[in-house]
């Protein structure tokens, strides 16, 4: 009879044990494949000794794009949960002047209303060049992503004021970056956002 006992103690460790994995998954969130350093694919300082992108347009190939990809999807993540933890201090070199603007607003109107948000970065299903031109000197390509994310904006009592911490979206982001094609500067600034 004690045996059946050990079973259900057994199972109901084995139940809290997996609700545990599943929770700290939603809060920690899982390895996306895009965790390497920011610096190493989308450049913010230093000037690398070669273009890593072809900044003509007209020759903007697919080796060109799948590049310029795998650094915007680390900026997006980067960029995002940035934005999340209203720590602009650390994305500043990556952001246009009216997009750091529109960022350092919404922050702001966050902290005067005593609002936090919490944001899980899931991963990126898929990010995608829609267009890319020269406009004058600066070329800018824009990137349509879809993403995962769990996000949710508490107020100062911790009660959830919009999102859900335990459901994950799909996030449809449409962005603009810039770079002059003049400056030895390795930028690509983010110079327009639409949701």
């Amino acid at each position: 009879m004690s045996y059946s006992f050990e079973y259900i103690d057994i199972i109901l460790l084995a139940m809290i044990a997996g609700f545990i994995f599943l929770r700290l998954r939603g809060i920690l969130g899982k390895k996306t494949g895009f965790e390497e350093d920011i610096d190493s694919s989308f450049a913010h300082e230093a000037p690398p000794s070669k273009p890593t992108v072809n900044l003509n347009a007209s020759t903007f190939d697919e080796n060109a794009k799948k590049e310029f990809i795998n650094g915007a999807k680390i900026a997006y993540e980067t960029i995002i949960t940035n934005f999340a933890k209203g720590t602009l201090k650390d994305i500043k070199t990556l952001l246009g002047k009216s997009v750091y603007q529109q960022f350092e607003d919404a922050i702001k109107d966050r902290q005067d209303k005593k609002l936090s948000s919490e944001t899980t970065f899931i991963g990126i299903s898929s990010a995608e060049v829609k267009q890319h031109e020269q406009n004058k000197n600066m070329l800018e390509v824009t990137v349509e992503f879809v993403s995962e994310i769990i996000s949710c904006v508490k107020d100062k009592d911790n009660k959830i004021v919009s999102g859900d911490p335990e459901k994950i979206k799909k996030v449809l982001d449409t962005w603009k970056f810039s770079k002059d094609t003049r400056s030895s500067n390795p930028n690509w600034l983010l110079i327009d956002t639409q949701a």
